[in-house]
């Protein structure tokens, strides 16, 4: 197969797309990508700092280069979750990527703070996911926004998107499909939120990765089995094997003409945000549900 773009032999075939390209026009291709997302939802302005939410997986590191070749001003947060054999490996290899690369790394042990995931395991009875994520991006908010950061970008795909979008249609949660975009405003305390890979699947990341040598963690985390997204993601590669392109037609779809049918759906009934009175972070209640958590590490601690 020739490369669309060039004529070369092409390294990457991308069906959806009706094209293969060798390794430079690839790269290229991966980067409008990414330009485009930026352009059409005004992601990042000019000047502007952004925070990079980093895991060490093939997305949060392939976003980070690219942001960073693009000539953007970014770092990254890595958030250590304290779990054993898991943890220190996925660190240490992330922090190795950014040091041998340039990139400003800066790491936030979750220990440190008294919210080890493994100790929040035992002390909260609901899925280890949900709360770990709560917390996740609780301090990813709050460093970016105590830190002068404009935007915290994270590496969610479009593989990610779709099976978000797919979870949320079938339990026709109107609120959440108002909401749901790549990119989510400024507000108070909470900095804009941003996913400029949201047009690159999960595929196309990893033969980025592969292209551009990308040194990445590939084990799930070992907290993360039966997630229901991974079903999803499962149906809609069956689609796209069927028929290519579905997944780019979907969600480009609903973001053009579903997403404004549930606009503004339950904001009569979205509870007005004050000050946690420990962290002193947007709360529905007087204490936020990441002290809450702690509190209830702490008690199971006792």
């Amino acid at each position: 197969m020739k490369c669309k773009r060039c004529g070369e032999t092409a390294a990457v075939k991308l069906p959806s797309h009706h094209a293969g390209f060798c390794p430079e026009c690839f790269e290229r291709f991966f980067r409008k990508q990414v330009e485009t997302a930026i352009r059409r939802h005004g992601m990042i302005l000019p000047g502007e700092k952004v925070l990079v939410a980093v895991s060490g997986g093939k997305d949060s590191l392939a976003l980070l280069r690219v942001l960073s070749d693009l000539g953007h001003d970014v770092a990254g947060l890595h958030v250590h979750l304290g779990i054993p054999d898991s943890s220190d490996p996925v660190c240490e290899r992330t922090e190795a990527y950014c040091r041998e690369n340039g990139f400003a790394l800066h790491v936030l042990r979750l220990a440190e703070v008294g919210l080890a995931i493994p100790e929040v395991k035992d002390a909260v009875r609901r899925p280890i996911c949900s709360v770990c994520g709560k917390i996740k991006r609780h301090y990813f908010n709050r460093f970016a926004y105590e830190n002068g950061y404009a935007a915290l970008a994270t590496g969610h795909n479009l593989d990610d998107e779709v099976a978000r979008l797919f979870a949320n249609v079938l339990r026709w949660d109107a609120a959440y499909l108002g909401g749901q975009g790549p990119m989510l405003p400024a507000e108070g305390r909470f900095v804009r939120k941003i996913k400029p890979l949201y047009r690159l699947t999960e595929f196309e990341t990893a033969a980025y990765c592969f292209l551009k040598s990308i040194d990445h963690w590939k084990a799930a985390c070992p907290y993360s089995g039966g997630a229901s997204f991974t079903g999803h993601k499962r149906l809609f590669a069956d689609l796209e094997d069927r028929s290519p392109g579905q997944k780019t037609a979907f969600y480009e779809g609903f973001l053009a003409k579903g997403k404004s049918h549930f606009a503004g759906v339950g904001e009569e009934n979205r509870p007005v945000l004050q000050p946690c009175e420990r962290c002193g972070y947007p709360s529905s209640s007087t204490v936020c549900g990441v002290c809450r958590i702690r509190a209830l590490v702490e008690k199971a601690g006792e």
